[in-house]
C-alpha cells in the first residue's frame, strides 16, 4: 500500500507536465487552425461635442425638426429651374464622375484584397528538347543524346493567414472603399451647393439688372422733364447735366452686371457638364426665400457629414495597416501542392503511370532586415496618428461652418428687415423730393441724391436676400445635405462585383462601424 502511494507521488508531477504540454499543444493547434489577428482592434477616435450651437440663441428653429429634405434638399426653395439643373449634376458633372470612378476603383481594390483569402491555382504545359554535354565526366551513357520532356503541371499555392495579415489588409481596403464612397457623396454635395449659390447669385444679378433698367427708364423721363424745364427757363443747364450723368451712370452699371452674369452662366454650364457655348439661362428675378433649416445638436453632425465619415473611415484603414505591419514580424506559412503528367514519350503523356504529385507546407521567417519592419510599423502608426488629427480637425471645421452660417442667417434676417424699411423710406423720399423739385422748392441735385439712394438701397436689399440664400445653402451643406453614415456601403456590398457602378447612396449598409 505504501509502495503504491509512493509510485503515485512520483508519477503526479509527470502527469501534470503532460497535461500542461497537451494544453499548450492544443492552444498552438487552435491558433494554427483558426489563426490569430495581430495589431490593434479599431476604436473610433473620441471627439468631445458641445451640447448645442452657440449661434442658435435667438434664432428661430425650424418646426418640425426634420424639415430638411432627405436627398433633394434644393426642392425646399421651390424653384423649378433650379430643380432641373440639379438633376443634371449627378448625371453629367465631371467632378462627380471622377469621384464615382474613384469609388469603383477603391471597391475593386477591396475585392482584390479579399482574393488573398483563397489559394492560387495555376496550370500550364511545356514541351522541351534538351541534350547534355558529352564532355561532362559525370554524365551517364543513358543521359547522352537528345531528350524531349513533355510536362503538364497543376500547381496550387496557399499562404495561410495565421497572423491576420490578409484580414487586416481586407479590413483596411474596405474602410478605404467606404471613405471613397463618402468622398463621392461629399463631392456631389459640394457641386450641388456650388450650383445653388451660383444660381441664386445669377438671379440676384437678373434682379439688379431689372432694377437698373427700370431706374434708367425713370431717369430718362427725368432727363426729358429737366430738358423741357431748361427750355422753358425754369431749370439750369447744370440740372440737365446732372440728369444726363445719372442716366448714363445707371446704364453703365446695368451693362456691367451682364459681365458677371455671363461668367456665372458659364460656371453653371460646367457644373452640369455642358459647354458654355451650348447653354443659356433665360433671365428671371430672384423670388426664392431661405427655408427653415434645423441645425440639430452638434453630436449628430458626426454622422451627417460625408467628409467627416470619409475622415473617420481613413482612420480605420490606417489602424488596420498597423496590424499588417506587425504581421510581418511573424513567420510565413505556405501550403504548396503540385500534380501533373511528365514523360519523354508524347504517346504516353497523359497515361496514369506518367503522373507525378507533391504536397507539403513551407515556413519562412525573416531573421534580419536592417530595421525595415520596425520602420514600417512606426510609419503605419504615424499615418494613423495623422489621420486621427485630420478627422478631429474635420469635425471642428464642421462645427465652425454650422456656427458661421447659423449666425449669418440670424443676423442677415435682422438686416433684411431693417433694409426693407430703408427701401421704403428711400422710395418715399424720391416721391417727396421730385414733387418739391417740380414746385421749384429744391434743386435737381436733391432729386439725384434721393433717386441714387433709393436705387442703392434696392440693390442692397437684393444682395442681402442673395446672401441669406447662400448662407442657407452653406448651412445645408455643413449639415450634410440630408446624408447620414448609414448610407455607406457595408462589407457585404463591397464584396459584390455585380453592382459596382450602382450609386453609393443606393447601397444601404451599416457603414462598417
Amino acid at each position: 500500500m505504501s509502495q503504491q502511494y509512493s509510485i503515485q507521488r512520483e508519477l503526479a508531477p509527470l502527469a501534470g507536465r503532460v497535461k500542461v504540454k497537451a494544453a499548450g499543444m492544443l492552444v498552438v493547434a487552435s491558433c494554427t487552425i483558426a489563426g490569430c489577428t495581430v495589431g490593434p482592434d479599431y476604436v473610433r477616435p473620441t471627439m468631445q461635442s458641445p451640447a448645442g450651437y452657440k449661434e442658435t440663441e435667438g434664432w428661430k428653429v425650424a418646426q418640425p425638426q426634420d424639415a430638411i429634405a432627405r436627398g433633394k434638399w434644393w426642392e425646399m426653395y421651390g424653384d423649378f429651374e433650379l430643380n432641373a439643373l440639379m438633376a443634371q449634376v449627378q448625371i453629367a458633372n465631371l467632378n462627380v464622375a471622377q469621384a464615382e470612378a474613384a469609388y469603383r476603383q477603391a471597391r475593386a481594390v477591396a475585392q482584390a484584397a479579399r482574393a488573398a483569402y483563397f489559394p492560387t491555382l495555376a496550370i500550364g504545359a511545356s514541351i522541351t528538347r534538351s541534350a547534355q554535354s558529352t564532355t561532362l565526366g559525370r554524365a551517364l551513357p543513358s543521359q547522352i543524346g537528345t531528350v524531349t520532356d513533355y510536362l503538364l503541371p497543376l500547381d496550387l499555392t496557399w499562404e495561410l493567414d495565421l497572423w491576420g495579415r490578409v484580414r487586416r489588409n481586407v479590413e483596411s481596403q474596405q474602410a478605404n472603399a467606404q471613405a471613397s464612397a463618402a468622398d463621392y457623396e461629399n463631392i456631389q454635395l459640394s457641386a450641388q451647393a456650388e450650383l445653388a449659390q451660383d444660381y441664386f447669385l445669377l438671379r440676384a444679378l437678373d434682379t439688379q439688372k431689372q432694377l437698373l433698367d427700370a431706374s434708367a427708364a425713370a431717369f430718362d423721363k427725368s432727363l426729358q422733364l429737366t430738358k423741357n424745364r431748361y427750355a422753358g427757363g425754369v431749370a439750369s443747364r447744370a440740372d440737365v447735366a446732372q440728369a444726363e450723368t445719372q442716366l448714363r451712370t445707371t446704364q453703365a452699371q446695368a451693362i456691367d452686371v451682364t459681365v458677371q452674369r455671363a461668367q456665372l452662366e458659364h460656371a453653371i454650364a460646367i457644373l452640369i457638364g455642358r459647354s458654355p457655348s451650348e447653354f443659356t439661362l433665360p433671365p428671371a428675378t430672384l423670388a426664392a426665400l431661405p427655408p427653415a433649416v434645423p441645425a440639430g445638436v452638434p453630436s449628430t453632425l458626426l454622422e451627417r457629414r460625408p467628409d467627416i465619415a470619409a475622415a473617420e473611415r481613413r482612420v480605420a484603414a490606417a489602424n488596420a495597416q498597423i496590424g499588417v505591419a506587425i504581421a510581418a514580424y511573424y513567420p510565413t506559412v505556405t501550403l504548396g501542392a503540385s500534380f501533373g503528367f511528365e514523360t519523354a514519350d508524347a504517346a504516353r503523356w497523359l497515361e496514369w503511370p506518367s503522373h507525378f504529385w507533391s504536397i507539403g507546407p513551407s515556413i519562412s521567417e525573416t531573421v534580419f532586415d536592417g530595421g525595415l519592419r520596425r520602420s514600417q510599423t512606426a510609419q503605419a502608426r504615424a499615418i494613423y496618428d495623422q489621420n486621427v488629427a485630420f478627422y478631429r480637425q474635420t469635425v471642428l471645421t464642421g462645427f465652425r461652418e454650422v456656427e458661421d452660417n447659423v449666425a449669418a442667417l440670424r443676423i442677415l434676417e435682422q438686416e433684411a428687415q431693417v433694409q426693407a424699411e430703408a427701401v421704403k423710406s428711400a422710395e418715399e423720399s424720391v416721391s417727396l423730393t421730385t414733387n418739391q423739385y417740380k414746385a421749384g422748392i429744391v434743386s435737381y441735385l436733391n432729386v439725384v441724391v434721393s433717386q441714387t439712394s433709393a436705387l442703392n438701397n434696392q440693390v442692397t436689399a437684393v444682395n442681402i436676400q442673395n446672401r441669406r440664400l447662400a448662407a442657407s445653402v452653406l448651412l445645408i451643406k455643413a449639415l450634410g445635405g440630408g446624408w447620414d453614415a448609414t448610407m455607406l456601403p457595408d462589407a457585404n456590398a463591397l464584396s459584390r462585383t455585380s453592382d459596382a457602378s450602382v450609386p453609393v447612396a443606393a447601397q444601404k449598409g451599416s457603414g462598417g462601424k
